[in-house]
């Protein structure tokens, strides 16, 4: 049968550094990236963690590595402001699936508005009448992109999409990421939801000062912390009021 995933394996590459002690190849997850590489599944890949834990840089890098816009947006996106994305792009190399898809999106949060802006500056490069993304919400402009760019199979990188969403538009984001993933798409997220992290037949990857470690929902830090403050706030809270 023949492996049809954007992205089969993650390695590093010949212009990685030597030795570990330059950012962010620091920062554990990213380091056990370099030094054992990834194989990366089909289906939905979520990397949950604390800020700083390197989630975040690894989906920027693959999603570099692939080809799409360090500020979000498809293989055909080439809007840039400035630069902040780290080296990791360049020291990783992707083993692509033959004849596998080589279409992909790249949805980070914080970049979300320069995008739009770029699209609103060259209409009909994309080859379809776009929404008029900057009269909507943050959260409203978000599931616009996700019902028009989340349709075909490809490589999905999604740097923490649940900031701009309440509760139900992530009911959502777990429906529409369920559906891409059952029709072929390869999803790797950067994600702080207990909702997204609860989608059914992804693999959690657990990242933190060990590196990267395989977990399933309920080991998660994340889940249980969420599950206390939850069940007594005043038990987080009153270190902080």
């Amino acid at each position: 049968m023949i492996d049809q995933r954007p992205v089969r394996r993650i390695t590093a590459s010949d212009r990685a550094p030597a030795s570990y002690d330059a950012w962010p190849a620091t920062v554990p997850a990213v380091e056990q990236l370099l030094r054992e590489g990834w194989d990366l599944p089909a289906g939905v890949t979520l990397l949950v963690g604390e800020n700083g834990s390197g989630k975040s840089t690894i989906v920027e890098a693959v999603a570099m590595a692939f080809g799409l816009s360090p500020e979000g947006g498809s293989v055909q996106a080439q809007h840039a402001t400035r630069r902040t994305e780290s080296d990791l792009s360049d020291w990783i190399r992707l083993e692509r699936g033959v004849g596998a898809s080589r279409w992909g999106f790249f949805l980070r949060a914080e970049t979300m508005h320069g995008f739009y802006s770029y699209l609103e500056d060259n209409p009909g490069k994309q080859g379809r009448l776009e929404p008029r993304f900057h009269e909507m919400s943050h959260g409203e402009s978000f599931l616009a992109v996700l019902g028009s760019r989340f349709d075909s199979p490809g490589l999905y990188c999604l740097d923490e999409p649940e900031a701009a969403l309440s509760f139900s538009a992530q009911i959502a984001l777990v429906g529409t990421l369920h559906e891409l993933a059952a029709g072929g798409a390869q999803i790797l997220v950067a994600t702080h939801s207990p909702l997204l992290a609860a989608l059914p037949g992804a693999r959690i990857l657990e990242v933190g000062p060990w590196g990267l470690r395989e977990a399933t929902y309920d080991e998660l830090e994340l889940v249980a912390h969420w599950r206390r403050y939850l069940d007594a706030p005043l038990r987080y809270l009153r270190h902080v009021l």
